[in-house]
């Protein structure tokens, strides 16, 4: 994408479509799951996520920069971290609350947080003190850590992304190859771990990033031996396409996700590079503008990352005591359906329901003696 003053449709396109994976994914019977990314990919929609991460994250702090001044946006993404912190803390919170309410309803999903709740229930203030600092990090919730990490970082990434691209992929490439053995020492409460090691994941962010700031796919697609990128892309998609339905269909050992082996990362590569050349085309944008709701969900990312995981959380523990865990095709497409029309009400939603409550509060305020 080249820099542009306006909003790229097809980043909030892109952005929305990964919160609707993202959901479905997590939802334990869903048939929509059984073809998406990670069905046919050794990498799934959580690379993607971070990916774009890093592509908005540079466009935002750029627009921001050239609106105000430099000072002004690493202010702001310093307040982000923190926002992210505090979503955290939301949604381990609601995941606990979600967790607690279908419990009582004799609702065992098998994703609930229940050692999470046992633990905060034996010993509360332990508990809420690992939670505070990211030692517990309660199901679904586990991502946001190491955004908010991310997020103190961009003011020292973005710097280098523009005027040293290749110490920082360097220094990125490093970080994440030492990543595995540094693992060990992230803070964790014992019997729990990081679903992400940021030290590894933050090489998709930073890739992100540069993707944005620098123009490494027009001029390695303009190159006379440009079409060999998109070839080798084309074989990578393919032959891990074949290992993922042939020869390993059980899902890959977490430890490869939890540090982003290079198997998922070349993976993801690959097919973001041919992405890319849809986007080239001109059909990403069509595809964006024919469907306009998923944009809107893009453009809450947040929101709707906290609400997809209740619905998620709730939709998958609902599914599974109706099923006892089979898999059941009407009722797992109703389940499908129910978690992407609960997502695509909560990014429609959000704007009517704050001009009726800032109405409702107007007018109790105009009415009061």
């Amino acid at each position: 994408m080249q820099p542009s003053k306006s909003r790229l449709i097809e980043l909030d396109f892109f952005r929305g479509l990964v919160l609707l994976i993202i959901v479905v994914d997590h939802i334990g019977g869903s048939i929509v799951s059984r073809v998406t990314l990670h069905a046919y990919a050794l990498c799934d929609a959580a690379e993607v996520f971070v990916f774009l991460g890093g592509f908005t994250t540079a466009t935002a702090y750029a627009a921001l920069a050239e609106r105000r001044n430099e000072t002004i946006a690493r202010s702001r993404f310093l307040r982000r971290s923190l926002e992210i912190y505090r979503a955290f803390l939301v949604t381990a919170g609601l995941m606990l609350l979600v967790s607690a309410v279908l419990s009582a309803f004799s609702i065992d999903g098998p994703n609930l947080a229940i050692t999470d709740l046992d633990d905060l229930m034996d010993t509360p203030v332990a508990a809420l003190r690992d939670i505070l600092l990211f030692r517990r990090q309660p199901y679904l919730a586990s991502v946001l850590p190491m955004y908010a990490f991310f997020a103190l970082l961009v003011p020292m990434i973005l710097p280098l992304a523009r005027s040293k691209p290749w110490l920082l992929l360097a220094g990125s490439v490093v970080l994440w190859a030492g990543a595995p053995a540094i693992n060990a020492y992230l803070p964790a409460a014992p019997d729990m771990h990081w679903d992400f090691n940021p030290l590894a994941w933050q090489l998709l962010f930073v890739l992100g990033v540069l993707a944005r700031c620098q123009p490494i796919y027009q001029r390695v697609s303009a190159h006379r031996l440009g079409w060999l990128a998109t070839l080798a892309a084309c074989a990578v998609v393919a032959v891990a396409a074949y290992y993922k339905l042939f020869i390993e269909r059980e899902p890959l050992d977490a430890s490869l996700k939890q540090n982003l082996s290079y198997l998922r990362a070349v993976n993801f590569v690959a097919i973001a590079w041919l992405v890319a050349n849809l986007i080239e085309l001109g059909w990403a944008k069509k595809l964006a503008q024919s469907l306009p709701l998923i944009g809107v969900i893009g453009r809450k990312g947040l929101l709707c990352f906290i609400a997809g995981a209740v619905i998620s959380l709730v939709v998958d523990s609902v599914l599974y005591a109706a099923t006892d865990g089979y898999l059941n095709y009407p009722l797992g497409l109703l389940a499908d359906a129910c978690a992407v029309t609960a997502l695509v009400a909560v990014a429609c939603g959000t704007e009517p329901l704050k001009r009726f409550v800032t109405r409702l509060f107007s007018a109790r305020l105009r009415t009061s003696p």
